[in-house]
């Protein structure tokens, strides 16, 4: 595998900024450090963006779908049709993150991997064909090395497409049916857990469907239980999705683009592109923490402080555009609020 632009070395955070922005929380009309995360957010942003006053009006979401052979198992309580039906109801606008993606004045760029229920060519899906689903990760590898490739390689395209088009801030959106089960199967290999601990109902298992998931959890792993290294970990365990993901946020971190993480199955990328490139996890923000049992252990294990906690569970980045508004205000206020000299206001 031709991989080794994934060691090309991470932008650095502008320290300075990220002191001078600081420095500017401390003057503004308030008792230094009365709104909380909202201070640390655009400290964080100023350093990613080397700027005192940061701003997120530019986004740019790639909802990144995709099938996965695993799906014959049983994991999933909607058949895999649904997935090329979502495509297309991502570009007609119907979907749920083509809403938030309106509202928010966002790009939103569709991208079809590879569907059993293929829509074919569309003006409104960036097609990035691998083939019409993973493999049964039960049965072999997920993927060949140059399907792998080609999956991390249209990640990467995607982050180039966002700062072509001036974004400022990039979300990493999913589709695909049996994907909090691959989610899974890497998260648990990546951190040595239990499927017990990370496997949870998706979309909408019974108990009993999700006693059905861990018992093909247990049977991926342990055919790929010498998968050592992250990058085969996520080749045998994961779906085209997730790896177009991690090498999404591996290849924003290295263009200086800040990355804000959705739920279970993008923090689950998250975690494979920081196992595979350390620097990687500066550039996160994380949006929320999902109702999918195991997104907080994901968390934990990135040290990730999540902005909100709705009880969502539905992908698509749809999370982590919901959270975008709090970033804007964070922006906001440091822009605009007066500081003490300026307001002629008394400073403790």
């Amino acid at each position: 595998m031709n991989l080794s632009w994934l060691q090309t070395p991470v932008i650095a955070i502008n320290e300075a900024a990220a002191a001078a922005a600081a420095e500017r929380q401390n003057q503004l009309t308030k008792p230094p450090g009365s709104l909380g995360e909202l201070e640390h957010l655009v400290i964080q942003l100023a350093g990613m963006q080397g700027r005192l006053r940061p701003s997120v009006d530019r986004i740019w979401i790639s909802v990144f779908a995709a099938d996965h052979g695993i799906a014959e198992e049983g994991v999933s309580a909607f058949p895999q049709a649904v997935t090329g039906q979502m495509i297309m109801n991502f570009v007609a606008g119907g979907a749920a993150i083509s809403v938030l993606a309106r509202e928010l004045g966002a790009t939103l760029e569709v991208v079809n991997l590879g569907v059993v229920n293929d829509p074919g060519e569309h003006p409104g899906v960036r097609r990035f064909f691998i083939a019409p689903q993973t493999h049964n990760s039960c049965l072999g590898p997920a993927m060949s090395e140059a399907q792998f490739e080609q999956a991390l390689a249209a990640g990467a395209e995607s982050v180039k497409l966002a700062r072509e088009n001036g974004a400022e801030l990039f979300i990493g959106g999913e589709m695909g049916i049996g994907n909090t089960t691959t989610a899974a199967a890497v998260a648990c290999a990546l951190l040595g857990e239990s499927p017990s601990v990370l496997a949870g109902a998706g979309t909408g298992l019974d108990e009993a469907g999700i006693a059905r998931k861990i018992a093909v959890l247990e049977r991926a792993l342990a055919r790929h239980r010498h998968a050592g290294q992250a990058l085969e970990q996520l080749r045998c365990l994961g779906g085209f999705e997730l790896a177009a993901l991690a090498g999404a946020y591996i290849a924003a971190a290295q263009s200086g683009l800040p990355i804000l993480v959705d739920g279970f199955i993008s923090t689950a990328a998250a975690l494979a592109a920081v196992h595979m490139h350390p620097g990687t996890r500066d550039w996160m923000l994380f949006a929320h923490c999902s109702h999918e049992r195991g997104h907080a252990r994901l968390l934990q294990a990135l040290q990730a402080r999540p902005l909100v906690d709705l009880g969502l569970r539905l992908g698509e980045g749809s999370g982590a555009a919901t959270a975008v508004p709090l970033l804007r205000l964070a922006c906001a206020l440091h822009d605009g609020m007066a500081t003490f000299a300026e307001a002629g206001v008394s400073d403790a």
